[in-house]
């Protein structure tokens, strides 16, 4: 039987990072019981600062995690909490990455992040365990039949899926697929895919790469009609986008030797 893994690619797709925060900067904020042992940790997917009220704060920090450009990111509550009391795993965590923030030795900043990224993924896992009652990405990946085509999908973006073999691979009838997957999602299967395929595509273009090599590795026939796809969804062809990005990197590699120039 094929493994399946519902985060790993929506983690590696996106970025990660854990950085030390103010009060008003911060988005993650971990609170001790009145005996000082991490009690409960507060991610903020949307906006920043917390009301701490009387409660006592281990630490704070600003989870970057791509924004808008993220779907399970903006899937999820505004608020995700998770129980660190009686948890030896999170508590020993959450320990180690105050001992990131304070000490601040070599490489603090890379293994902060490394350690917000586990901490993250548990809310995840949690969630998922959960479930979720609002249609979206979260409510998707929390069905065990609907997870499996969507991993798929997340997985081999660039494959011509048909209702019929995310179906199979669900487990279930066309139609009975269709119609749970919209209910869960919120969209039908072939509009999720082709929002799966722009937002990677939109990652490969701010790398760099061509337009045509783009379209063609997520399922486009041609690059006209991903032009089109591309620009009715960011609001901006890929050409263009490509080209700025290009200019904004020649840019910040030429600014050391012009400032080498004027010593």
């Amino acid at each position: 039987m094929e493994r399946y893994d519902r985060l790993t690619t929506l983690i590696d797709r996106f970025k990660l990072t854990v950085a030390p925060a103010m009060q008003h900067d911060a988005n993650l904020v971990v609170y001790t019981a009145v005996i000082g042992t991490p009690d409960r940790a507060l991610f903020r997917t949307r906006g920043t600062g917390f009301e701490d009220a009387d409660e006592q704060v281990l630490f704070r920090a600003h989870v970057d995690w791509s924004g808008a450009d993220n779907p399970l990111l903006t899937a999820l509550p505004e608020i995700v909490e998770i129980d660190l009391s009686g948890d030896a795993d999170n508590t020993g965590l959450v320990r180690m990455m105050q001992s990131e923030i304070t000490a601040q030795r070599c490489g603090a900043d890379s293994v902060l992040s490394r350690l917000g990224e586990v901490l993250i993924v548990r809310m995840m896992r949690a969630l998922i365990e959960e479930g979720a009652t609002q249609p979206g990405l979260l409510a998707g990946l929390s069905d065990p039949r609907l997870s499996q085509a969507i991993v798929a999908m997340h997985d081999r973006p660039g494959k011509a899926w048909r209702n019929e073999d995310l179906a199979h691979i669900a487990g279930m009838s066309r139609s009975r697929f269709a119609e749970r997957f919209l209910a869960a999602v919120g969209e039908p299967p072939a509009a999720y895919l082709r929002r799966w395929r722009l937002t990677l595509a939109l990652q490969d273009i701010t790398k760099g790469d061509r337009v045509d090599v783009v379209a063609r590795r997520y399922g486009f026939a041609s690059s006209e009609g991903f032009t089109r796809a591309f620009k009715k969804h960011h609001g901006r062809t890929p050409i263009l986008l490509r080209h700025a990005r290009l200019h904004e990197a020649g840019g910040a590699a030429k600014a050391p030797v012009d400032a080498a120039n004027r010593l």
